[in-house]
């Protein structure tokens, strides 16, 4: 199948569904990309030169595989839905932000808020995720291969965090019913976050969302899971004056 080039003159119809495009941001504006993968496309989408720009490949709702070559900016592949996008380079802030489902795989490193908000799909950072990986996370896969930065998985709700390294300071703070594994060390555990026994059940979804990210022989046994004890976000009328 030939490969498309993209130029601001391609605008995709319902159709005729573009397939295997091409983009390079040195020569063609991310607005007009992020345009065309909004549209009716299908295959496979390579995008070169990103150069750290904001927003690559965000609000996509398509059942593609994009390949970003490069280092990315803030908030790119936000709000995925049904795409596979994988970056091969850095990621900045809110990496996958609000993904709803499909796959992100950041190569390297993600900076702050990675997978924040997300309800879905799973998110793989193979390097380190900065602070607040995994912030109010409601129903996403998140798995790290290194180290995670202070304050993640606040607030988390729902889905299951991974962490391959080490854990700062404030892990799991105000957590829900969100479930965490961690190899590593933890600097310390937030509010409501507590060490939890690793039963069989657990012990085969960690296994599983491993092999999902490509990590497949890992000790089980070296880790740990970290929930909520449940205490902090039930009502108790003995502090109905604390309220």
């Amino acid at each position: 199948m030939d490969t498309l080039t993209a130029t601001p003159s391609i605008s995709p119809s319902t159709e005729n569904p573009m397939t295997d495009l091409y983009f390079d941001l040195d020569t063609t504006p991310l607005r007009e990309v992020n345009s065309t993968l909004h549209g009716d496309i299908s295959g496979e989408v390579t995008i070169d030169n990103p150069h750290g720009a904001h927003s690559v490949a965000a609000g996509v709702n398509a059942p593609v595989k994009i390949t970003v070559n490069g280092h990315v900016g803030y908030y790119a592949a936000g709000m995925n839905q049904q795409a596979e996008i994988i970056i091969n380079g850095n990621a900045g802030t809110g990496v996958a932000e609000n993904m709803m489902s499909g796959t992100v795989v950041v190569k390297g490193n993600a900076s702050q808020s990675a997978g924040a908000t997300a309800h879905g799909g799973l998110l793989v950072v193979e390097g380190d995720a900065a602070a607040r990986c995994g912030i109010s996370m409601k129903g996403v896969d998140i798995v790290v291969g290194g180290n995670v930065g202070h304050s993640s998985a606040f607030m988390a709700q729902a889905g299951r965090l991974v962490i391959r390294g080490d854990a700062g300071h404030g892990l799991g703070d105000s957590i829900y019913e969100t479930r965490l594994y961690v190899r590593g060390s933890v600097a310390s555990l937030g509010a409501d976050c507590v060490a939890k026994p690793m039963r069989s059940e657990h012990l085969e979804e960690l296994a599983g969302l491993l092999k999902a990210a490509g990590f497949k022989d890992d000790d089980l046994s070296a880790y740990t899971r970290y929930g909520s004890a449940r205490e902090l976000y039930h009502f108790h009328a003995d502090n109905s004056s604390s309220y």
